[in-house]
């Protein structure tokens, strides 16, 4: 008997509603990602650290703090959490 597989598809739709614009490229933020693999913020940061090789240079960088003032504005939500790493649309 096989086991069924708890991986579910995240609809597309609420992945676009993820999707932000920096510096003129689309982005999804660390925190964004990582709830979508079911992972915390530190260990996605960890893993790609960790990993740098397997990703493009500039697959992260790091908000400038009117970028994350943008950003909070674009998202509508006041959360602090917001201004770490982002991983960049292309990767």
């Amino acid at each position: 008997m096989q086991s069924q597989s708890l991986t579910q598809l995240v609809p597309v739709e609420h992945i676009e509603k993820l999707i932000h614009l920096a510096r003129g490229e689309k982005v999804l933020l660390d925190s964004d990602l990582a709830m979508l693999y079911s992972v915390e913020t530190k260990a996605l940061n960890r893993a790609v650290k960790r990993n740098r090789s397997r990703f493009p240079q500039d697959f992260t960088f790091q908000l400038t703090a009117e970028e994350a003032d943008n950003l909070r504005c674009q998202s509508g939500t006041s959360s602090s959490g917001y201004g770490g790493a982002v991983a960049s649309g292309r990767a």
